[in-house]
């Protein structure tokens, strides 16, 4: 192992401790206070259950949200923040493996990553501050958008890509742009793992690069993110609570013992219940504008 890559992972993991930290003092803060109900067997098993597939390659985001909303465990609002909050150290476990084992070049996988933080910080701050509404349309249109790309893989659809380990030039430009906004759109539940495979496989890069690359992202900008949505106390916390819990020894089985499944009808199964997910949040979104815009309408022109 390169020193570079040596010091990223150091890097990282001293991201996910301090994003630990910072959640560490906020779950204190709340326990004073707090007499709500705590981390349930449930909330763990969608942590178990969610990052065990992330790690072979389905994704936690929209399967995690279609749960959530079957339940109804967690608030819509607090949807994005739970997500983030929740999966950051499962993540950053997924991330200090497959960095390790998978070639990738240096420089291309630092600077996406870099952007993809830049753009999750961002994104946390506007995120937070959304109101239900338009967090509902906002992840019912991106999970459409994730549907449609777990679609195109099930299908074979995806672009197949190259050989290359590393980008130059004009496709690196793209790649470093195409992952800030792909960071920011993460802040508001679309998971960044099947884009971020279809972005460096349009530039020309080995798929198998995709790995390091969309995971190392997501370990960096979900530790910016997530202790953004902390500090702002914009996520649930016994439902992130239990994703962790639960998570990475769903990370640690997938990647060690499991490895592979045959996941197609998984692959098929979800794109079914995003899909229905995403229907129900957007009928949410639309129903709760009506009441306001039926008094605006009866109403009618204020006279000036």
């Amino acid at each position: 192992m390169s020193y570079g890559k040596a010091l990223l992972l150091v890097l990282m993991a001293c991201f996910g401790i301090l994003f630990a930290a910072v959640w560490w003092v906020r779950r204190r803060e709340q326990s004073r206070s707090s007499s709500g109900p705590g981390t349930t067997l449930f909330l763990v098993g969608v942590g178990f259950l969610t990052n065990f597939l992330d790690t072979l390659g389905i994704g936690s985001f929209a399967t995690t949200t279609a749960l959530y909303r079957w339940r109804g465990s967690v608030d819509d609002r607090q949807i994005p923040g739970t997500l983030n909050v929740g999966h950051t150290l499962p993540t950053v476990t997924q991330a200090l493996i497959y960095i390790t084992v998978v070639a990738v070049d240096l420089r291309t996988l630092a600077s996406m990553i870099a952007a993809s933080v830049v753009g999750a910080w961002l994104g946390a701050g506007l995120v937070a501050g959304l109101s239900r509404r338009s967090i509902r349309l906002g992840m019912g249109g991106l999970l459409l958008l994730a549907a449609a790309l777990m679609l195109m893989r099930l299908l074979g659809l995806m672009p197949a890509g190259g050989d290359a380990l590393e980008l130059l030039g004009l496709p690196f430009v793209l790649a470093v742009v195409g992952n800030f906004v792909l960071g920011a759109l993460m802040t508001l539940g679309i998971g960044l793992y099947a884009p971020c495979m279809i972005l460096v496989s349009l530039l020309g890069m080995n798929p198998r690069a995709a790995y390091p690359i969309m995971m190392g992202s997501c370990a960096f900008l979900m530790s910016a993110a997530g202790a953004r949505f902390v500090r702002k106390g914009s996520y649930n916390e016994p439902a992130s609570f239990g994703l962790t819990l639960g998570g990475v020894p769903g990370v640690l089985i997938a990647a060690f013992i499991v490895h592979e499944l045959p996941l197609d009808v998984v692959r098929g199964l979800v794109v079914l219940i995003v899909v229905y997910t995403a229907v129900s949040l957007l009928r949410a979104g639309l129903a709760e504008g009506r009441p306001a815009m039926a008094v605006a309408a009866s109403e009618g022109p204020s006279a000036t």
